[in-house]
């Protein structure tokens, strides 16, 4: 069981965030474990030659076994949504007596027991710092930055919407339950209680009293519940499964030379594929970086045509496809 107690004053200070940097990290336990994660498959078979050519026994090595993580891997944020080349530089900065007992712990072993790539590398921590944080660049621009980030952004974007409205509608504890519904909140000590349903080592129990500094809530598509740092006197945080995740199966649509876009126009074509599931305008407009105006005017084009449904839940409207929607973009030859 872990537990987070909360003084007057640390709600107002508990914030979300997500991490461009915890993803590049955590999607490695995906090429570790892939079985784990099916919704990743398409883009490891897609990244599969990109990843090859990378420094794979290193990012390998990130991992331990039972998919524990070193923490100076994944800090908490600093802001909302800090930028890939900010937090890789904060890497650089990392104390480097601090390597050698993190990646014991998250290995849950001795120095001399960890594969020999670490070994090797924490015999100099200063320049296997640069090392590391050389290869997860690498990693980024070739693997992930110019298709893969974009579309995990929009499913956080997403999620934050959503949570956003849990609150407005359920408060603090009907947000806390709706990150993992093995959290509980009885108005000072959110609690966290542990099971092993899906193969993980299992975290230690842990008392953090937040005391001021605030708690960070952080979604990932990696994540089959939620979980906190391993050293719990670090700063609060705590990161869960991103609503949506499943989403990121899908291929993200060309912007021209579609049957689709050549019918509906690229703005349109490209809300239809997104409504795989049904979405709210906020949450449409989060994930293509566009105003709920804009949003709105072209679902209301593509519901006037037959290719949507609505429906209304709480003081949201959610859109879906049609039918004639469905069977639209499944004969689209190049459709996800």
């Amino acid at each position: 069981m872990i537990e987070f107690r909360f003084v007057m004053g640390d709600l107002a200070r508990t914030s979300f965030a997500y991490s461009p940097l915890q993803e590049a990290v955590y999607s490695l336990r995906a090429w570790r474990e892939p079985a784990r994660y099916p919704h990743q498959r398409p883009w490891l078979r897609r990244l599969g030659p990109a990843f090859r050519r990378q420094d794979t026994e290193l990012l390998g090595a990130l991992i331990a076994p039972h998919l524990w993580i070193p923490d100076f891997l994944t800090p908490r944020p600093d802001r909302p949504r800090p930028a890939f080349a900010r937090q890789t530089a904060a890497l650089r900065r990392v104390p480097p007596e601090l390597l050698a007992p993190e990646f014991t712990a998250a290995y849950d072993t001795t120095v001399d027991r960890l594969p020999e790539v670490l070994r090797t590398g924490l015999a100099d921590p200063a320049a296997f710092r640069h090392r590391i944080a050389d290869a997860l660049e690498s990693y980024w621009h070739d693997c992930l930055a110019a298709d893969w980030w974009p579309r995990v952004q929009s499913v956080m974007e997403a999620d934050l919407t959503h949570r956003g409205k849990v609150l407005a509608e359920e408060g603090v504890g009907g947000l806390f339950t709706s990150l993992d519904p093995r959290l509980s909140w009885d108005g000072e000590v959110l609690t966290l209680v542990q099971t092993n349903s899906h193969g993980y080592l299992p975290w230690p129990e842990a008392d953090i009293a937040i005391g001021g500094r605030g708690l960070v809530l952080v979604p990932t598509l990696f994540a089959h519940g939620a979980h906190t740092m391993i050293d719990p006197g670090l700063p609060p945080l705590l990161s869960y499964p991103a609503r949506g995740r499943a989403t990121i199966s899908e291929t993200a649509p060309p912007a021209s030379g579609e049957a689709l876009t050549r019918l509906l126009g690229a703005p349109r074509a490209r809300l239809l594929r997104l409504l795989t599931e049904p979405a709210s305008t906020t949450e449409l407009a989060h994930r293509l970086a566009v105003t709920p105006g804009a949003v709105s005017q072209h679902l209301s084009i593509l519901y006037d045509a037959g290719l949507l449904t609505r429906t209304r839940s709480g003081r949201s409207v959610r859109y879906g496809r049609s039918d004639l929607g469905e069977r639209l973009c499944g004969s689209d030859d190049s459709a996800p």
